[in-house]
């Protein structure tokens, strides 16, 4: 656990030494959020946003891509620049993450998936058109009940394998030549060597990212930087220099 506040300290001082790039790659994430809620709105299901919204962080790791850059060059003593940061960004799409990308919304895809099932199992015969509706259905009603306790136990395993493939394998290929597979391997292999700080740091991440998400996501112009940073930082840690 010392590794893993050493990495967030170091991701703290990253985003200081660097804030607008932060808020920049922050910004992307917050819009993003902010357009998903206009779309559900617009489509008369705003309630909705309680499963994209916790899923939606899953997507995160790429808009990190250009903050673990960052604190590549702060670590090696590199200049950081718009256009270096950038063209590392743009890069990866001849990369294997290329690759990761499949793999994540793949498992955001089973995510919103089994959301839509659990709700027509649990839910289907009740009427729920707006937020306030859907509330209190779920925390009023046994099938409400049964709805959250199996969503968060099918949520916590799907949360628990992307961590798991991606906490390491993320920034190892934005640094390094190696395959996508490898790459997963060897983080699935650092969270089951490591359990307690590797676990401990998904939970802050989690939570982090979650009490970030209600200020109609502004506070993820900070937390997503900080922790992008902070992730870099933990994969040095967590392996050996290529």
């Amino acid at each position: 656990m010392g590794d893993v506040k050493a990495s967030l300290r170091e991701g703290w001082r990253d985003f200081l030494a660097h804030p607008r790039f932060g808020l920049f790659f922050g910004g992307i994430y917050m819009l993003g959020g902010l357009a998903i809620l206009g779309f559900l709105n617009s489509i008369g299901a705003p309630w909705m946003i309680i499963p994209l919204a916790i899923g939606f962080p899953l997507l995160g790791p790429f808009v990190a891509v250009g903050l673990y850059e960052i604190s590549r060059r702060r670590h090696e003593g590199e200049p950081v620049t718009r256009k270096s940061v950038l063209a590392q960004v743009f890069h990866q799409r001849e990369r294997q993450l290329g690759w990761m990308a499949f793999v994540v919304m793949f498992i955001f895809w089973i995510w919103v998936y089994q959301v839509r099932l659990l709700l027509a199992l649990f839910l289907g015969f009740k009427s729920f058109s707006s937020w306030d509706r859907f509330v209190d259905i779920v925390l009023s009603t046994p099938e409400g009940w049964g709805f959250l306790a199996v969503g968060t136990v099918v949520g916590g395993f799907l949360a628990l394998v992307l961590f798991s493939t991606t906490v390491i394998s993320l920034p190892m290929l934005a640094e390094r030549e190696v395959d996508f597979v490898t790459a997963m391997i060897t983080s699935v292999s650092a969270v089951v060597k490591n359990p307690v700080p590797m676990l401990g740091f998904g939970l802050i991440v989690g939570v982090s990212t979650l009490v970030a998400l209600l200020p109609a996501f502004i506070g993820l112009l900070v937390v997503l930087p900080v922790l992008g940073h902070a992730t870099w930082h933990l994969y040095r840690r967590a392996t050996s220099p290529a």
